[in-house]
């Protein structure tokens, strides 16, 4: 039986067409944090078991994580996100870093889920996180980076939506206000955050099963929903605006506005699936009708790396996928036409040698394609054709005689003869036009 070509399910394979815009999108991602200040790290992509099993959620780990026991009978996880691995790193080193410490990287995941548009098995993420910053200028300057990666793409700001939450404010709206106690808080705010996945009918049916039979008939779930179809700060019960959290929220809001990024909002009913956010949490969904959804998402998780065994650390960052992030460029036509990275065919006529005029032009600094000896020269023009490389350069016995040569484009059909030195400076100076 022959085997099969296609990748394994929910992965995808590269071709080069595909490198080649993965590396522009994480040339751009690369470029956009370093301007503010973040330096790129990297750990392996097996982890301990027991890294996610602290904090990371039930959902992933029970149903999403690939895990297997190794030769020496430890259970290790393919890691689903990268969140506990640098505070991992960063617990490892808790007293020899220099805070604040602003890190970013660009890891391979992994998840077992249904594969969907902007969902896959296997993706990329960029990670941005800054540590040891504990009030809101942190929140500010990571939701700050965020946006400026969407704007490097040439994105306007009402092509998508900014919205913000805390975790602290929730926690009091079911606790304090709804007078939930700790299992039923926790089970409705894991219900909140799948509530847009689900009917109405469905959410309330759910809702009324968690709160007690006393909760539920003076108006617990009534109480709950009237709270989630609050659209504003300002629309919240006196008693809710009081909290200190409604105050930073809004302080946010209106520093983002002051700096330009005015299509930040507040949602209620945001609320990131992870067990670690502590706090602020927010989400930039795709204004895009025919893709309006989530594309990525992070918040404040202050408690993470005080797992391991050292003082905790005040940390706010978030996760970009590659997968979601291609979806909105190409639904908003911000992806730019991208060429071989090769620039010149050289096509050797009969068995001359060329390998020395291909070493200078490499060591010149352009990126050279030999063809096979021999082969015809209109053959040739047809795979540098099919493969993109514009110019050609033909030599044959004369062209080495005379030290001349024939630099043709295939787009115009137009040549022109050149020596080594004129040959460089043309390709140098750009792709010869027509």
């Amino acid at each position: 039986m022959a085997l099969q070509t296609q990748p394994y399910k929910g992965a995808r394979d590269f071709y080069p067409e595909d490198k080649r815009l993965q590396k522009y999108i994480f040339g751009k991602l690369r470029e956009t944090v370093e301007r503010f200040g973040y330096e790129e790290y990297d750990a392996p992509i097996l982890e301990p078991l027991d890294l996610y099993l602290a904090k990371t959620g039930e959902e992933i780990v029970n149903e999403q994580t690939y895990t297997f026991e190794d030769r020496g009978g430890r259970k290790v996880a393919i890691r689903p996100e990268m969140t506990p691995t640098v505070s991992r790193m960063v617990a490892g080193r808790r007293q020899e870093l220099a805070y604040p410490l602003r890190w970013y990287s660009i890891p391979n995941l992994w998840r077992y889920e249904r594969p969907q548009r902007g969902r896959l098995r296997e993706h990329w993420q960029l990670n941005v996180d800054i540590f040891g910053v504990a009030d809101t200028s942190a929140e500010f300057e990571i939701i700050s980076v965020a946006d400026a990666i969407y704007q490097s793409f040439g994105a306007k700001r009402d092509m998508y939506t900014i919205k913000l939450n805390s975790r602290k404010l929730v926690d009091f709206v079911l606790k304090d206000y709804l007078s939930l106690d700790e299992k039923a808080a926790q089970a409705i705010a894991k219900l909140i955050d799948r509530m847009h996945k689900m009917e109405r009918s469905e959410f309330v049916t759910k809702a009324d099963a968690i709160v007690s039979p006393e909760q539920k008939e003076n108006g617990a779930t009534e109480s709950l929903l009237n709270m989630l179809s609050i659209k504003k700060l300002a629309d919240l019960p006196a008693e809710v605006k009081s909290n200190p959290s409604v105050n930073e929220l809004q302080i946010m809001l209106t520093r983002l506005t002051d700096v330009g990024i005015g299509n930040a909002e507040f949602d209620i009913t945001l609320m990131r699936g992870f067990d670690y956010y502590t706090d602020v949490v927010f989400e930039i969904f795709d204004n895009n009708p025919e893709n309006n959804r989530s594309m990525m998402g992070g918040g404040r998780y202050d408690g993470l790396v005080g797992l391991f065994g050292v003082e905790p650390t005040p940390t706010v960052g978030f996760g970009l996928g590659d997968v979601t992030l291609q979806n909105f460029l190409e639904g908003h036509r911000l992806l730019p036409v991208l060429t071989t990275e090769t620039e010149l065919w050289v096509a050797p006529v009969g068995n001359v040698q060329v390998s020395e005029i291909a070493t200078e032009l490499r060591e010149s600094g352009v990126n050279v394609a030999v063809g096979v000896g021999g082969k015809k020269l209109g053959d040739q023009f047809k795979v540098a054709e099919k493969k993109g490389i514009l110019n050609v350069l033909i030599i044959g016995e004369n062209e080495l005689a005379e030290a001349k040569f024939t630099l043709k484009n295939l787009q115009t059909g137009k040549e022109n003869k050149h020596s080594l030195e004129q040959l460089i400076e043309v390709l140098k100076g750009g792709h010869q036009k027509g």
